[in-house]
């Protein structure tokens, strides 16, 4: 069970490697340009994808690798009082796009990430942030779901393995923190 765990991870790898690696640059612009032109990266995901949203933003605003000044990742997903006001007024859908509509500026960059790319709770806060000119990436799965078609880029990884994807996109999370870090000296 453990070896055949760790081959398809393996595998997993392998089908990023080969069909992901230019995305992954261009997701890596994105976030790079964004921290160059002073704006902010906001994140958010449900269930396993909120503590992935989470562990991205603490790489951000703490640091991955180097020592740097403190930059502006803020996950959406850590304020329970937030959380639990927006769901209870407006339904659970809108606690991100709510949250959106507070913190984004024009130029930021909004990560959403959904295993499925169906979460509609994550669609909402991709529209939100369209609406206030922000870039939007997506992390997802599968065959990419509803996000294929809203976001600015959505890397879909090779996979209908939702632990599989869950490993990928934090690969990806500390792809994208590498590539911040290595803008400063």
């Amino acid at each position: 069970m453990v070896l055949d765990e760790l081959k398809d991870h393996q595998h997993t790898i392998q089908l990023v490697i080969n069909t992901l690696t230019g995305d992954i640059e261009a997701a890596c612009e994105m976030i790079t340009s964004t921290i160059k032109n002073g704006n902010k990266v906001l994140l958010a995901g449900n269930g396993g994808s909120a503590a992935d949203a989470q562990h991205i933003a603490a790489e951000l605003s703490g640091r991955f690798v180097k020592e740097r000044r403190a930059l502006p990742g803020i996950a959406l997903t850590v304020d329970t009082s937030a959380l639990t006001a927006i769901a209870n007024d407006y339904g659970y859908q809108h606690v991100f796009s709510r949250q959106v509509e507070a913190f984004a500026q024009p130029g930021d960059l909004f990560i959403g990430i959904s295993t499925s790319g169906n979460s509609q709770g994550i669609l909402n806060a991709f529209e939100s942030a369209a609406k206030f000119k922000c870039k939007t990436l997506g992390l997802s799965g599968r065959d990419g779901g509803k996000m294929n078609g809203i976001c600015d880029l959505n890397i879909v990884v090779p996979s209908n393995i939702t632990a599989r994807i869950q490993e990928m996109h934090i690969l990806i999370g500390h792809i994208l923190c590498k590539a911040v870090d290595d803008l400063f000296d």
